[in-house]
């Protein structure tokens, strides 16, 4: 059996009055992440991780932000291509490591529910998907809320 794992990084800037989606989920709060699609770090980090465990490259050559058919798009279709594209390579995933760098709002009970949506869109257990938080302890731009961060690492196999 062929095991890889791949590292995901993702910022994004958080803007007054923006939707703030984490991980599939809406997450209530005054600022949201922006970008071209909905700005889900989380899951943007967890496809560049999961790309790069395969060799595919990364979420920007599969999905460009120069292509308006993104523009918006919810992340969980990028995520689902993503598996698909690893399904198709017959690759499947170990599990998921990821920490999401925020300084607020406090994201630690909405984890569960991350948890339960990455699972269904990914068709894995949600016990293979580890989400964690941190903030920046007031440092950098994380600190001065001026955006969120996350990583993650994954663990893929070849069927």
């Amino acid at each position: 059996m062929k095991i890889r794992v791949g590292q995901g990084y993702d910022v994004h800037q958080l803007e007054e009055g923006a939707d703030f989606w984490l991980g599939g989920i809406k997450i209530p709060h005054t600022h949201g992440a922006v970008g071209h699609s909905d700005a889900d770090v989380l899951i943007h980090t967890i496809c560049d991780a999961l790309l790069g465990a395969a060799n595919m490259r990364d979420i920007g050559y599969h999905f460009s932000d120069k292509d308006p058919k993104y523009k918006g798009i919810d992340s969980k279709i990028l995520l689902k291509e993503v598996v698909t594209l690893l399904a198709e390579a017959h690759y499947e995933i170990g599990n998921i490591d990821a920490v999401v760098c925020l300084q607020e709002p406090k994201i630690g009970k909405f984890i569960p529910e991350i948890q339960q949506c990455l699972a269904e869109v990914m068709a894995i257990p949600v016990e293979d998907i580890s989400i964690k938080a941190t903030t920046t302890e007031r440092l950098g731009f994380v600190g001065r809320k001026e955006g969120v961060a996350a990583m993650a690492t994954v663990l893929i196999s070849k069927k």
